[in-house]
């Protein structure tokens, strides 16, 4: 009996152990989740609905604690769409559901269209927190100081767009349909991509077609620059480009260096009814002899000399050149060098007023002169000037040229010298034109010149900048 009583009370608490387990088993396995209300798309003005990542929640196909959720994007990946630096990794908000538990899950995609999906985002629809903030994707920059007379440089490549790519949901090209290669535009507005740092200017066509958008900038119009053709401007161009190259309407230039070819250019006319065989300018054409420019203004001699390969120059300085269109003009190059010019104080009076001034670091005679001591700037004419054949003597009288170039004023010093007791002085230099030609007298092209200055302390601290001349040595 005492045997059965024991049997009776172990089968019983295993029972009762089994339907505890049970239940405990029961609880666990049943995760409790959340479900989302009704979905609704967000009204509010779609370019104030960029948002990026912020690293902290993942992307889902559902909103994250709704059942059957699964990844889109893990953390690790909304960390490295946070950090990005391309625009294509911002995201638009398009959507938005709401769980019971009063979380805000917003339908989000990223500019490419890579990843679209739910991502927390606090606890309110009117705002974006959590897993996303809001984002501006362009940065207002400064409208050019010229604002008119630009050209798209090459509409097969470089094109407008409704917004700079990316930096909108499917921002799309613009169509160019009635702009031509010499259709102007204006600038009306300047902005980077926040995230690439890329310049875009809105341009609009003055041709009447209604065509406008964005296009890339390049570095941007820059006013000290003469030279138009120096401008960088990515897609855009201060002068029309050049119809497609036919035997109709160009000339293919050859550089030749001792007979063998050494470079290549196209001149293209702007005239529409040139033959091939028909001489460049010939007033026999059917362009009544107008046809002698290309898109840029330039005609085929300049556009020679222009387009010369690196480091060569033309074997004769004052040839005229013309052509019969579909076919080749040769021409004589040879190997070139560019001179520098070492520039030094010559002569130094440290007296200011017949009184001696003592600097605590003072010029002296002969002192070598670096372009971050003086103002001074090199016409364009003198500069040229510098290079020719390699190895073969400058001469006087280009010698003479470059003294020219140089202004024979007083030239500002860029650096301030104190005295002991913290007065300030600079130098005026003036340049020695007389001893240019003597002391560079039997320099070739490619050797360091000369060039001497006086240099006169003056009272105050220098107000110039230095000079930003690559002729410098």
């Amino acid at each position: 009996m005492q045997s059965s009583l024991k049997k009776s009370l172990y089968l019983g608490l295993a029972a009762l152990s089994f339907a505890g387990v049970a239940a405990v088993s029961t609880t666990a396995s049943a995760k409790s989740y959340a479900t989302a209300g009704a979905y609704s798309t967000l009204k509010t003005d779609a370019t104030k609905r960029n948002v990026e990542a912020t690293g902290t929640n993942a992307l889902y196909t559902k909103p994250g604690t709704v059942k059957g959720a699964k990844v889109v994007a893990s953390k690790a990946t909304m960390a490295k769409l946070a950090s990005s630096k391309k625009s294509a990794d911002y995201f638009r908000a398009y959507g938005v559901k709401t769980t019971n538990r009063g979380s805000v899950y917003y339908r989000v995609v990223t500019m490419d269209g890579k990843y679209r999906g739910y991502v927390y985002g606090g606890k309110s629809d009117t705002a974006f927190a959590g897993g996303i903030k809001s984002a501006n994707t362009t940065t207002a920059a400064t409208t050019p100081a010229r604002t008119t007379g630009y050209y798209l440089k090459d509409a097969s490549k470089n094109t407008i767009w409704t917004a700079p790519k990316n930096t909108q949901y499917k921002a799309s090209k613009v169509s160019l349909y009635g702009v031509a290669k010499d259709t102007k535009f204006t600038v009306d507005q300047a902005a980077t991509k926040t995230r690439e740092g890329s310049l875009y200017y809105h341009v609009t066509a003055t041709n009447g077609s209604n065509v406008s958008g964005w296009v890339y900038a390049g570095k941007g119009y820059d006013s000290t620059i003469t030279d138009n053709t120096k401008q960088d401007l990515g897609g855009l161009s201060l002068t029309a480009s050049d119809a497609v190259a036919t035997s109709d309407n160009s000339v293919k230039v050859v550089y030749r260096a001792n007979g063998a070819q050494v470079g290549t250019a196209t001149w293209i006319t702007t005239a529409t009814t040139t033959k091939a065989g028909q001489t460049v300018g010939d007033a026999a054409n059917g362009a009544k002899g107008t046809d002698n420019q290309n898109a840029a203004g330039v005609n085929l001699t300049n556009f020679v000399n222009n387009n010369l390969p690196t480091g060569y120059t033309p074997a004769t300085t004052t040839a005229t050149y013309t052509g019969t269109y579909g076919n080749t003009v040769y021409v004589d190059v040879v190997a070139a060098a560019t001179s520098k010019i070492q520039l030094k104080a010559d002569t130094v009076t440290n007296t200011v007023d017949s009184k001696d001034v003592t600097l605590t670091s003072p010029l002296t005679p002969g002192t070598k002169l670096s372009a971050s001591d003086l103002s001074v700037t090199l016409s364009a004419a003198a500069i040229k000037a510098l290079s020719g054949e390699k190895s073969t003597q400058i001469g006087e009288t280009n010698l003479k040229a470059i003294a020219a170039g140089f202004d024979t004023n007083a030239i500002e010093g860029a650096k301030t010298y104190y005295t002991a007791d913290g007065s300030a002085y600079h130098y005026q230099f003036t340049f020695e034109p007389n001893t240019f030609a003597t002391d560079n007298r039997t320099a070739n092209y490619g050797d360091t010149l000369t060039g001497s200055f006086t240099a006169q302390l003056v009272e105050g601290a220098a107000t110039k900048t230095a000079s930003d001349s690559s002729w410098i040595a």
